[in-house]
This record gives structure tokens, sequence and C-alpha cells, in this order.
């Protein structure tokens, strides 16, 4: 992920989403070798699944990273693995990687997909369980956030076999109803936007208060100074998008990688445990 500034130098104290950061040093450059890079906007060279990036020097380090945007791997600046980086490598595999032990590769590599998709899935439960009030929904989500837990702890063959995309799938309803719950009493509204196309759109003056845009594709909208109080962003493509001046401070379901790979700048308002990207003081990647 690319470098960033801390938003608060004190994010909320024993929230588990702290652990729900990637320790690189304590990965083995898996982000660099198990995914497929496809030449684009995102990246500027083809790499298919499973070999090394050009980039990634013998001891599991990027040369390039202070320099990744303007050297065409904006999709590697914006990357976050939840921490399952690590978690693959120190946990699952105990301390081996695809280097010295050639022979767990394949596996390695298809267990840290299943592991950063459930990480994921854990950082939306973890803020569930912060926003909702004592009741049935908040111990339906404890107890699918302990299930979700006890499969990321699983060893390699089960997760392997895990279907992590069919689990997110069966989760999804129970994050609308948290949605639902935490948006309600938001006064004034502004209209849904599930799965909108507002590719480029300006929403300057679009009342999106406790608004669910989940799923949306805000590919360089314009949200400069936009009140997003309580709005589900979960899933929405903020490649691009301007939020110079936003209040996010309590929006829903936002996450590293969507602020950065967005625009912002200093006074743009983030929740305490996200951080504001250096690249949006004109200072790094």
């Amino acid at each position: 992920m690319g470098s960033v500034l801390q938003n608060s130098p004190d994010p909320a104290a024993g929230d588990p989403r702290r652990e729900l950061r990637a320790d690189c040093a304590r990965c083995a450059g898996l982000c660099c070798v198990a995914p497929a890079f496809a030449r684009s906007a995102d990246f500027a060279i083809d790499k298919p699944a499973g070999r090394p990036c050009v980039n990634l020097a013998s001891d599991d380090r990027c040369t390039i990273h202070p320099h990744l945007r303007e050297r065409g791997f904006v999709g590697c600046a914006v990357f976050d693995c939840f921490g399952a980086g690590q978690q693959t490598v120190q946990v699952t595999f105990a301390g081996d990687d695809w280097r010295r032990e050639p022979a767990v590769a394949t596996s390695m590599f298809a267990v840290f997909a299943v592991i950063r998709q459930l990480k994921e899935l854990l950082w939306y439960l973890a803020e569930s369980v912060e926003k909702l009030p004592a009741g049935p929904l908040r111990e339906e989500v404890v107890q699918v956030q302990g299930a979700t837990g006890r499969l990321v702890a699983a060893p390699a063959a089960d997760l392997e076999a895990l279907d992590a995309a069919a689990h997110r799938s069966r989760v999804g309803p129970l994050l609308g109803a948290v949605s639902e719950a935490v948006r309600e009493g938001v006064s004034r509204p502004g209209r849904d936007r599930v799965g909108a196309d507002l590719i480029g759109a300006d929403l300057t003056r679009v009342n999106l208060r406790g608004a669910s845009l989940r799923g949306g594709y805000l590919l360089g909208a314009d949200l400069r100074g936009a009140d997003l109080h309580r709005t589900d962003l979960l899933g929405v493509d903020l490649r691009g998008a301007d939020l110079c001046g936003a209040q996010m401070i309590d929006s829903l379901f936002l996450t590293q990688p969507q602020v950065q790979a967005a625009r912002g700048d200093r006074s743009t308002r983030l929740p305490a445990l996200l951080s504001r990207p250096q690249h949006w003081l004109g200072t790094a990647p």
C-alpha cells in the first residue's frame, strides 16, 4: 500500500480494526507475486499470477515504492491486504514463504487471496459492532464476526477449499441491515443510489447524507465539500474522485484503499482509523 500520514495520532484504542493493517515486514511480498497485473492505467506492465513483479527485490521490498504513482503503478499504491499477508506467512504457513519453500507457493498464493477477502469483511463487521447499539442485530454481527475470524484461522487446505466470495455474499444482507439501522434517523436523508453510475458526476450540490451509495461508480466524481454523514460507501469505486473538504468522519464502510484511490486535502475529514494519503498533500505516491 502507498505511504500515508496518520489522520489521527491516536486512533480509537482497542478497536480490532487496528489489527487489520498490513505489516509488510512480516509478509513475503505476496501482493507483488500472487495476483496478476494487466497493463492499464493502474499498472504499467502485464504480470501473470504467481510471478514476482519486476520491481520486487530479493528482500521482498518494492524497489520503486516511493515513486509508484509516477511510474504507473497506481494499483499498487492503493492496495491494502488488511493484514492478510502477515496472517498467511506467519500464521497459516508458520513462517514459511514461497522463496524458501517453493513447494508451498501455489497454496500460499491461493490462501492469501482468500484471507484477504475475509480480512476485509472483518473490517466491516468490526465497524458494525462499533456503531450498533446493544440488541439482536449487534449480537448477530458479533456471531458472524467470530465465525469469520475462525475461518481466517483455519488450516491452509481448508482455506484453499473455501469459497470466500460465497461467504461474503451470505454476509452481505447482514451488512445491509446494519447500514439501514445506522442510517435510520438521519435528518433529511438523501436518495439512495445503490450501484449507480456516477462517473464524473458533479455531486457538490447533491444531498448524500444518510444515503446508500453501495457498489456505486464514482470515478472522477466531484465531491468537494460533500456532507457524507452516515453515507454508506461499501464497495464504492472512488478512483480519482475529488474529496477535498468532504466530511466523511462518520461515513459507513469506508476503507483505506478507497481513500488511497481518491483525491483529497487537509480539510477532508476522515474516520479516526483511516490515514490521510501523502499524495493528497503532493508529497508522495
